[in-house]
């Protein structure tokens, strides 16, 4: 009896896309077969053969260019494809954009008998993924956002410097939207299991200067390289793996909130439990009440982007 084949589709070989198919091939092997779609086709097929070339040192993985037709058997596609954020650029300038691109790259999908998971980190990401959702019909647990991920690794490193702690001994949560109403989830964070509050000697504007340097990093980079890409690739990669291994593990993601956090009918970077079902359970914190302040605003600036897009 042969094995299940786990395959996923890539739409969108940009910096984002071709950093994640690397990093995929690098830590999931079960991964049989890995297709890339691209308006630039030559650049998908150069990708795929460059690509090729690492598997004698990985895996056995089948990887070429393919058309959304291809991602009827899939477990899994990936979105990267949209306009990236040019310097001094928000992610929320982005929405009407991408929108567009969205729906180019959504209905054929669907159309093809797809009944895996989406998974999105194109920008404004938490409005893109609730968008996903509307336009596919697909049940909210099978659409997943990179959400505050990147965040939450931009954080646990910031915090990781300040004080002089090995990274991997930090666990910090940022929550909300991926952008400028996020927020350091501080009340929860450990270090080495013990309170972060505890156990670190810093200030209310010490917590303050860590959320804005998580909001400024992302820009700091595009200004100073054009583009980010290795952090976010290798969070998609994460959760990628989380799916197709049914890890159960938690991570801080742009998933559907249905009251929990007192918000409803929207994506928002939360803890959740991922598995192969996608988002198996939203993990509700039990938030300080200026943190609860912090995510009532975040959802309330999303629904007003939100209230602005037409499908």
């Amino acid at each position: 009896m042969n094995e299940r084949r786990h395959k996923v589709v890539l739409v969108g070989d940009g910096a984002v896309g071709s950093s994640f198919a690397y990093s995929l091939l690098q830590t999931t092997p079960e991964v049989d077969e890995l297709i890339i779609i691209d308006r630039n086709e030559d650049k998908a097929a150069g990708d795929s053969l460059d690509l090729q070339d690492i598997t004698p040192l990985e895996s056995p993985t089948i990887i070429r260019p393919g058309v959304h037709a291809d991602a009827k058997d899939a477990d899994v596609v990936v979105i990267t494809a949209g306009v990236p954020r040019k310097p001094g650029e928000t992610r929320l300038d982005l929405i009407n954009k991408n929108t567009a691109i969205l729906k180019s790259i959504v209905d054929p999908i669907v159309a093809s008998g797809f009944n895996g998971i989406f998974l999105v980190s194109s920008n404004p990401v938490d409005i893109l993924t609730t968008l996903t959702q509307k336009i596919s019909g697909f049940p909210k647990e099978r659409v997943i956002g990179t959400g505050t991920s990147l965040d939450t690794a931009r954080l646990n490193v910031l915090l990781s410097q300040k004080l002089n702690i090995p990274v991997n001994e930090i666990d910090a949560l940022i929550l909300g939207e991926h952008g400028d109403t996020s927020f350091g989830a501080f009340d929860e964070a450990t270090i080495n299991g013990k309170p972060l509050k505890e156990v670190a000697d810093l200030t209310a504007e010490d917590y303050e200067a860590f959320e804005d340097a998580v909001r400024k990093r992302g820009g700091e980079i595009i200004s100073r390289k054009g583009a980010t890409f290795y952090g976010v690739a290798k969070c998609l990669a994460h959760i990628v793996k989380a799916i197709i291994e049914n890890r159960n593990i938690m991570l801080p993601v742009s998933a559907p909130l249905n009251g929990e956090y007192g918000v409803k009918d929207l994506y928002l970077g939360v803890p959740a439990i991922i598995n192969t079902s996608g988002i198996f359970k939203v993990v509700d914190y039990d938030l300080s009440e200026e943190e609860s302040k912090k995510m009532l605003h975040s959802a309330a600036e999303m629904k007003k982007v939100l209230d602005s897009v037409e499908l």
